[in-house]
């Protein structure tokens, strides 16, 4: 079976919460990102908060900013700020961060049109996450960011023109 079927990106429902509170990441990871548990009950303007389903199910979360929090990170006034990006332990190895990252583009422009980039920091140390982003058409801008556990690189998606 076509694995890319099987996996959608959709923004999040409280049909989902239940699943999303028992994600686990393994402890190197943890440092790295947000549980959806940590970061769901914060509601704001400007947050949209993504689920990566495969066949029905979540596997993965990760928040899309439209707010003035994406300044910090870029001067491009159509760009998106993800943040929180993880997959559930139990679904790791399995190509879901890959497949949803492939999505964001067509996502964004049927949910959020009128932007065209999505801009991310990723940490110095955090090299599996550095090498999903760049296979999946990200590229590291050269600019930095303090982190609470050390540099962070920014790294850019522009699909302008691929809708």
């Amino acid at each position: 079976m076509n694995k890319i079927s099987t996996v959608r990106l959709e923004r999040y429902r409280l049909s989902h919460l239940k699943q999303l509170t028992a994600f686990t990441l393994p402890d190197e990871q943890e440092p790295f990102t947000a549980l959806p548990s940590t970061v769901l009950p914060e509601e704001a303007e400007g947050r949209h908060p993504i689920v990566i389903v495969n066949e029905g199910a979540p596997v993965g979360f990760f928040i899309l900013h439209t707010s003035e929090r994406v300044k910090e990170y870029t001067e491009h006034p159509r760009a998106l700020l993800l943040t929180a990006f993880s997959i559930d332990y139990k679904q790791q190895g399995k190509g879901f961060a890959k497949l949803a990252m492939q999505q964001i583009p067509a996502f964004v422009a049927q949910e959020l049109p009128g932007y065209d980039e999505v801009v991310l920091a990723v940490n110095h140390k955090n090299l599996p996450a550095q090498q999903l982003y760049q296979k999946v058409g990200f590229h590291d801008t050269g600019r930095r960011k303090m982190g609470a556990i050390g540099e962070q690189y920014i790294y850019s998606f522009s699909f302008r023109g691929h809708h």
